[in-house]
C-alpha cells in the first residue's frame, strides 16, 4: 500500500483520483479491523493528535477521535468555548502553542473559509480539515464516496442529486467534487434562494423540481437547512419547504428501488425527510457514520506514510 504524498489533507480539489481511490482502498481495510473484537493497530504509536475546533460538532470531533484512538495516538481535545481563545488569543498564536507541545497531526474546525491552509502553512504538523467556514469538508466527501462505493461497487455514470440547503453547505461543495472525479453526474435541486446559478461553474445540473428528477437518481444526499447560517428568510416557510422539497413516503414510491438515500446529519426529521423515510433500508446514514471513522482511520494512515497493512492485521488479530 502506498501512502499520501503530502503533508495535509485540506481540499477535495488537490486530490488527484489515485489519491481517492488510495483512501477509499484502506477505509475498506480500516472498517474491518476496527469492527473486530481487537479494534486497535499501532499505526500512531507515540504520535500526538490535537482536534481544535472552533465550530460545534458532535460526529465529525468524535469520529476523528475515535480513529485516532483506534490507531494508538495520544489525544489532545482543545476546547475552543473554554481555551485561551475567548481571552482574545490569535490563530496564529494558538499555532504556536501547538508547535510547542510537539502535536504531529492538528484536525481543525473553523468558521472562517480556508483557515486550516493557513494553519498547515505555518505549523510542521500534518493539518487536516474537518470543515472550514461554505469552503470544504474534505473528510465527508471521502466518507460518502466510500460508502456509495459499498454498495455501488462504482460511481462512474452514476447519476446523484444533492438536495437542500447548497448555498451554506460546505459538505456540497466538497461533494460535488469527488462524485465528479469518480464519473458521477451530479444535479442540485433546491429553492432558488439555496441553489445558485454560480453553481453551475461546477459542472453540475441545476434544477428547482425535484419531482422531476427523482425517478433517474441512484443517489439521493439530502442536506440539512442550516438555520444557523442563514441570514435572513431565504424560503417562504419550513412548511412550503418541505411541500416542495422534502424526501416523504410518496416521493419515495417514484424513485428507483434501489436508490441509496444519504444524510450528512444532523437531520431535521420532518422538514427534509420524514420519520417514516428515516427508517426506510434505503436510508445508509448509520453507515455513513461507521464509515467515517474507517475513512479518517485510512487518512491518518496514509498521511502517517503507510505501513504493510499485512503486517498490522496479523498483530491485530493476535
Amino acid at each position: 500500500m502506498s501512502s499520501l504524498k503530502r503533508k495535509d489533507l485540506l481540499d477535495i480539489q488537490s486530490l488527484s483520483l489515485e489519491e481517492i481511490n488510495l483512501i477509499c482502498k484502506s477505509a475498506r481495510y480500516f472498517k474491518d479491523i476496527f469492527t473486530r473484537s481487537v479494534k486497535s493497530v499501532p499505526v500512531l504509536r507515540g504520535k500526538t493528535v490535537c482536534t481544535l475546533f472552533y465550530e460545534p460538532s458532535t460526529r465529525t470531533r468524535i469520529s476523528f477521535e475515535l480513529a485516532a484512538k483506534r490507531l494508538s495516538a495520544d489525544m489532545i481535545n482543545v476546547s475552543v468555548s473554554t481555551s485561551s481563545v475567548v481571552k482574545g488569543e490569535s490563530l496564529i498564536d494558538t499555532v504556536h502553542t501547538l508547535e510547542a507541545m510537539k502535536a504531529d497531526y492538528i484536525v481543525m474546525r473553523h468558521a472562517a473559509s480556508l483557515a486550516p491552509h493557513f494553519l498547515s502553512k505555518n505549523i510542521k504538523a500534518s493539518v487536516i480539515n474537518a470543515g472550514d467556514g461554505f469552503h470544504a469538508h474534505p473528510t465527508q466527501a471521502l466518507l460518502d464516496a466510500y460508502s456509495i462505493l459499498e454498495r455501488k461497487s462504482s460511481l462512474e455514470g452514476l447519476r446523484i442529486g444533492i438536495v437542500g440547503d447548497i448555498r451554506h453547505s460546505r459538505v456540497a461543495r466538497s461533494d460535488i467534487e469527488v462524485f465528479k472525479k469518480l464519473g458521477a453526474k451530479v444535479v442540485l435541486c433546491g429553492p432558488p434562494t439555496l441553489v445558485p446559478d454560480e453553481f453551475k461553474i461546477y459542472g453540475v445540473d441545476i434544477t428547482y423540481n425535484l419531482d422531476e428528477v427523482l425517478p433517474d437518481l441512484d443517489v439521493i444526499n439530502m442536506l440539512r437547512i442550516q438555520k444557523e447560517r442563514q441570514k435572513g428568510s431565504l424560503f417562504p416557510s419550513l412548511r412550503e419547504y418541505h411541500r416542495l422539497f422534502a424526501l416523504t413516503e410518496d416521493r419515495m414510491a417514484r424513485c428507483k428501488p434501489d436508490v441509496i438515500l444519504m444524510h450528512p446529519g444532523p437531520i431535521n426529521r420532518g422538514i427534509e425527510v420524514d420519520n417514516s423515510v428515516v427508517e426506510s433500508p434505503n436510508i445508509i446514514m448509520n453507515e455513513q457514520v461507521t464509515n467515517g471513522v474507517a475513512v479518517r482511520m485510512a487518512i491518518f494512515y496514509l498521511l502517517a506514510g503507510g505501513a504493510p497493512l499485512e503486517e498490522m492485521k496479523e498483530e491485530s488479530a493476535g
